[in-house]
């Protein structure tokens, strides 16, 4: 679970290797919000709920509170939502401000981030008579700890997978990677197709993890040890000259090409709506909209979406898995106790956890 510590300390590289990169060659907004977490007079509770996601997660997660409400009809929760991009450093500014949502879904690293080291978010432990936090595992709860604090509850473990669109990989008339070469043989087969398709399609941080695994595939050693990267320069580098190789043998389109496509976030590009991108490596967490959004497409409805195996660079397996995500209430919220019992209601309720079912990851 600590391996997800390398996330963090990944991010730290994706700038250079951006610009890096560049050299060699090359939300929506939200949804419903509203209510200030007062109460009325009457017992009324007002609470706020904000997330991030794609319309799948939308919509199950409003189809939860609804059902939330109807069980607790003194309590009316407004919610607020959107796609990733501007996300986290809007609700940095509203934690900080002491503006947050009753209810927020974070991201593991906000803990540490964000938490002003057990001030900004309620300590959870204090609300186990409405909040079952027997059904988590204790080591996955001391992972959402601060100052001995527990900050938010885990919604799940992710890992990032290889997805494929099988629709694409059989017009284009080549087998679905499994290898260096085969991935290779990929490139070629979709630029002689049509070149603006592509078996392969890298975000700037997409590409920080899949250099991450690259590298873990070929030497055998962890990213992160100790608080400290285990790779030398000399390693980066070739891993980076990689990634360039990527690019001039048509496996991935350049970061250019990719801003090119004016879309706020891959599962909302035309190019891999219409299949022309046939190929993703993404959180668990997260498939489900790259899956919805080609199965919808206007143009090739339908396309058949397909977990892959794990590409082999060398004798080592690379990646990672970690907390997902977590579900934490404000300090500042004026009802924790009815925040935490959406948070048990989203999670450990039958009701609850079938309707959201594994938009959030796999628990």
């Amino acid at each position: 679970m600590r391996k997800g510590i390398k996330k963090a300390m990944a991010l730290s590289l994706a700038a250079v290797m951006a610009v890096s990169l560049a050299a060699c060659g090359g939300s929506s907004s939200s949804g419903n919000s509203g209510g200030d977490g007062g109460a009325s007079g009457d017992g009324k509770v007002e609470l706020k709920f904000s997330w991030w996601g794609g319309d799948s997660r939308h919509e199950a997660t409003e189809k939860a509170v609804e059902a939330f409400m109807a069980k607790y009809p003194n309590i009316t929760v407004t919610t607020e939502y959107g796609a990733w991009s501007g996300w986290e450093e809007k609700q940095a500014l509203n934690i900080m401000g002491g503006n947050a949502a009753d209810v927020m879904q974070i991201n593991w690293n906000w803990i540490e981030s964000y938490s002003g080291n057990g001030t900004n978010f309620a300590n959870l432990e204090d609300y186990s008579d409405v909040l079952d936090l027997t059904q988590f595992p204790s080591e996955s709860l001391e992972l959402c700890k601060a100052d001995g604090k527990l900050m938010a509850v885990p919604v799940a473990l992710t890992g990032r997978l290889f997805y494929w669109n099988k629709t694409t990989f059989d017009e284009v008339g080549v087998a679905v990677p499994t290898d260096e070469a085969s991935l290779f043989a990929a490139g070629e087969a979709f630029k002689a197709f049509d070149e603006d398709y592509y078996p392969l399609a890298l975000g700037e941080y997409d590409r920080m993890i899949f250099l991450v695994y690259y590298l873990e595939s070929v030497y055998g050693k962890p990213w992160v040890q100790d608080n400290q990267i285990q790779y030398t320069t000399e390693e980066i580098t070739q891993g980076m000259e990689f990634m360039k190789k990527l690019e001039d043998g048509h496996v991935i389109p350049t970061l250019a090409v990719l801003n090119g496509d004016m879309a706020d976030s891959l599962d909302k590009n035309a190019k891999w709506i219409d299949g022309k991108y046939a190929g993703i490596l993404e959180w668990d967490s997260s498939a489900s909209k790259f899956e919805q959004a080609i199965k919808e497409s206007t143009n090739k409805p339908g396309q058949e979406f397909v977990i892959g195996e794990f590409i082999k660079f060398g004798d080592y397996d690379g990646g990672f898995t970690k907390i997902s995500m977590g579900l934490a209430v404000a300090a500042t919220s004026a009802h924790p106790k009815e925040a935490a019992m959406l948070i048990n209601f989203l999670l450990n309720d039958a009701e609850g956890v079938e309707i959201c079912s594994t938009e959030r990851g796999i628990p």
